[in-house]
């Protein structure tokens, strides 16, 4: 099976697809590597296709008033991102890097965008995905406006659990690197705030630290805390 074919047969979007409809998809799609750290897009960049992450880790970011940058989301492989192109934007108001060396498919935008007036299972899927995006944004400025330093980076951390979380016979390891200004990008605050709180969840045994890794070591806690649920989809080791 061609490469781009079996990337975007493990798609949620695509599985649903007959054979020939993937193989004529896959036509119109191209591969593209990226180095660590390298753009994908950047902002008003000219929009005109979805990208699929056949491998390695990307990060939405957007550029704030002062300059810095506020990460909006991680994505993994088999992941599509710059999904909003099939609806409104001609340009790019994100912009995408690659935070490790990475792999990725880009799908013309009228390409899924006839898939969907086709194909009901693909319009279902796109809207549940946008919808879940959604979502965690959501929730991250509520959090961003609302909560202390301390619940935001308690409710960051649950929120990567859910994600990028392995639970082991120590807790709940996120399988993401992260070093202490990207978790302060990711939640709006600064490096040293990040290093400070840390040290205290650490002082107090709910979490491990290691090089750019985490441990939650006390999920309950943690949760128990912000008035959440212990993350429960996840992998295992």
């Amino acid at each position: 099976m061609p490469q781009q074919i079996w990337h975007l047969k493990t798609n949620e979007l695509f599985t649903k697809l007959k054979p020939s409809q993937l193989e004529q998809l896959e036509s119109r799609c191209r591969s593209r590597a990226f180095s660590a750290r390298s753009p994908v897009y950047l902002p008003s960049q000219a929009a005109d296709c979805v990208f699929l992450l056949a491998s390695g880790l990307v990060k939405v970011c957007n550029l704030t008033s002062d300059g810095k940058q506020s990460i909006l989301a991680f994505v993994e492989p088999g992941e599509l991102f710059g999904e909003l192109v099939l609806f409104e934007a001609e340009q790019r108001e994100e912009y995408v890097e690659a935070v490790e060396k990475s792999t990725v498919v880009m799908i013309p935008a009228t390409a899924i965008q006839e898939l969907m007036v086709a194909n009901h299972d693909v319009s279902i899927a796109l809207t549940k995905m946008i919808g879940l995006r959604r979502h965690r944004v959501e929730r991250r400025l509520k959090n961003l406006l609302f909560l202390s330093n301390r619940d935001r980076l308690v409710h960051l951390l649950l929120d990567l659990a859910e994600q990028f979380g392995i639970r082991n016979s120590e807790g709940i390891h996120l399988r993401i690197k992260l070093a202490h200004q990207e978790i302060a990008n990711l939640m709006g605050s600064t490096r040293e705030t990040v290093t400070i709180l840390l040290g205290q969840l650490k002082s107090e045994g709910m979490v491990d630290l290691g090089r750019q890794r985490i441990t939650l070591i006390q999920a309950d806690r943690l949760a128990e805390s912000v008035h959440r649920k212990t993350p429960t989809h996840m992998g295992a080791c």
